[in-house]
């Protein structure tokens, strides 16, 4: 079975839309914007997906010159579903709307992939931009340290991180009928590991660093909600995807892919089918 060919060379240039799921966060949105319109490199487009916000969220992206797509489902998994949807871009880049991008962030995503035509999605690492001084650098190491040692035995390969990740369309159009974005208490990243991450390839690049903001670890029941999300997440893809069964399958895979004297084989059928309901309508603007 013949393997995922990226859609680009490895000397190509690499277009990129960036997608941005708001709701009810327009002073942050406006802060991320700035940021996006400073990149080095510039997105082929920016997307903001307004997930049925109350506030001037989409007032505040159109005036950016963004292009919004709003999502009446309310949910990540929904909103983000929906902007990698829409994007054109070669290269689907994610980031939320209360991160801050430094100048540089584009350009390395396009040359980390560019460097690995093999690899279907990267991800990179955060620091805090707000909270106390001491806790920016260190507190969002931590926590994002417990998140990929934790979850990486479970999947096999590293997760993505939903705030900074990157991802093929053509890698994203084989997975979009296949992941839950119906459902509001799943972490939509965690969700798209379990589905790209056997046979596609998923790697971890230090160089690709953004802004967090704090703000979701400052109560403790905002804590225990992420944390029973990231439960939920796991366990609605058991049993078939069982630590040592997604190993198996997993390990299979790269044997006969050496075997072949090629990438990775192609995902089968049973990443395609979609366990998923189809997306609701969306609009453009």
């Amino acid at each position: 079975m013949p393997e995922p060919q990226p859609a680009h060379s490895p000397v190509a240039p690499l277009t990129v839309s960036v997608v941005v799921p708001v709701r009810d966060d327009a002073a942050s949105l406006r802060a991320c914007l700035r940021a996006l319109a400073r990149q080095t490199t510039a997105p082929l487009e920016i997307i903001v997906v307004d997930n049925a916000s109350r506030d001037d969220s989409a007032q505040v992206a159109r005036a950016a010159g963004a292009r919004v797509v709003r999502e009446e489902r309310r949910g990540i998994p929904a909103a983000a579903a929906t902007g990698y949807d829409a994007a054109s871009g070669d290269v689907i880049a994610r980031l939320d709307a209360d991160c801050i991008a430094p100048p540089d962030w584009i350009a390395s995503i396009t040359r980390s992939l560019n460097a690995r035509p093999d690899v279907a999605a990267i991800t990179g690492t955060a620091t805090f931009h707000d909270g106390p001084p001491r806790w920016r650098r260190l507190g969002a190491h931590l926590y994002l340290g417990a998140y990929f040692v934790s979850l990486a035995p479970a999947l096999g390969h590293v997760p993505l991180f939903g705030s900074n990740l990157a991802l093929r369309r053509d890698a994203w159009e084989h997975v979009r009928w296949a992941v839950h974005r119906h459902d509001p208490e799943l972490h939509d990243d965690l969700d798209l590991s379990f589905h790209l991450g056997a046979p596609w390839k998923l790697r971890f690049d230090r160089s690709i660093e953004l802004q967090i903001s704090h703000r979701p670890f400052t109560s403790a029941s905002a804590l225990r909600t992420r944390l029973g999300r990231g439960f939920r997440t796991v366990f609605v893809h058991w049993p078939r995807e069982l630590p040592w069964l997604r190993w198996r399958r997993l390990i299979a895979a790269r044997r006969a892919a050496r075997a072949a004297g090629r990438g990775l084989p192609r995902p089968g059928r049973h990443q395609l089918d979609a366990p998923s309901d189809r997306p609701g309508r969306a609009w453009a603007g």
